[in-house]
This record gives C-alpha cells, structure tokens and sequence, in this order.
C-alpha cells in the first residue's frame, strides 16, 4: 500500500543476500552454512511489544509445520543480545533472535527504516532464492506455503 513511500521487499526469485550476525547467545549464524533449508527472516520493530510478540508467537505455535517444511526461523531486529534472550525465554519461542548492528542486514533485505526495521517477512529457498517476501505480518501458513 505504502510501498511507494516505503519501498518494496526484495524481489521473489531474486538471490538472497548473504549475511552473518550472532544470535541472543553469542552464536554466529550466516545465512550461506544455512544452505539445503528453507529459511525464514521476521524483520521485526522491537522484542516485547503486542504485534511483534503475535507474530512470533504464531511462528512458535505453528513449530510443527516449520519442522515439516525443512525451515528454520530468525527473528531479526537491532536490539542487544541479553534483550533478545529476556524476550525469547518470557514467550517460549524456539528459534532464535538475530541482533541485527546497525541494521546492516534490514538495509541488505530492503527492511531498514529510521532506528527500527520495517515489519517484513522473507522465505529463502534450500537453494538460496527468496521465494517469499511481504511487508507486514503475514501468517506463518502463507509464508511456509511457499517453501519448497
């Protein structure tokens, strides 16, 4: 609706930028040893407000069809890491939390915006191509029906 103001998520079909950031507990995740799974990236606001925690408590609720599908989940936003882990153990949620410095990889997934990411939602191939990509917050069924 606002994408012309906004800008639009990157492209389905187009390669999915590489990029690598540490998670809530210090582990560094890269989106290339992630090769062979469908990955999903909730660019998210912030950790504890109602949508955000909606949105990631529908991908917590729905764990066994992101088991089904070979997918795993990122959350991804700039906070720090003890934030991300207060957040994810208070709501359960089984996947990790990427701290996202600077924003770096929101600017590479067109999700950057002012001091917080643009709610965007991203399946990438086990081949490494975005085969989903929406701005706001699409349920977890739409987005896992496109994982291959």
């Amino acid at each position: 609706m606002f994408d012309w103001l906004l800008g639009a998520p990157l492209a389905v079909g187009a390669a999915a930028p590489d990029f690598a950031a540490s998670d809530q507990d210090g582990n560094r995740v890269s989106l290339a040893t992630l090769r062979g799974r469908n990955v999903v990236l909730v660019f998210y606001p912030a950790d504890d407000t109602s949508v955000c925690t909606r949105q990631l408590c529908e991908f917590r609720d729905s764990w066994a069809s992101v088991a089904s599908k070979n997918a795993v989940v990122f959350g991804v936003n700039p906070a720090q890491p003890g934030r991300h882990e207060k957040f994810r153990k208070k709501y359960n949620l089984p996947f990790p939390l990427l701290v996202d410095e600077g924003q770096k990889i929101a600017r590479a997934y067109n999700s950057a915006f002012s001091f917080a990411p643009r709610r965007t939602v991203y399946l990438i191939g086990p081949d490494g191509v975005i085969r989903y990509a929406s701005r706001g917050k699409p349920t977890p069924a739409e987005v896992l029906a496109t994982a291959s």
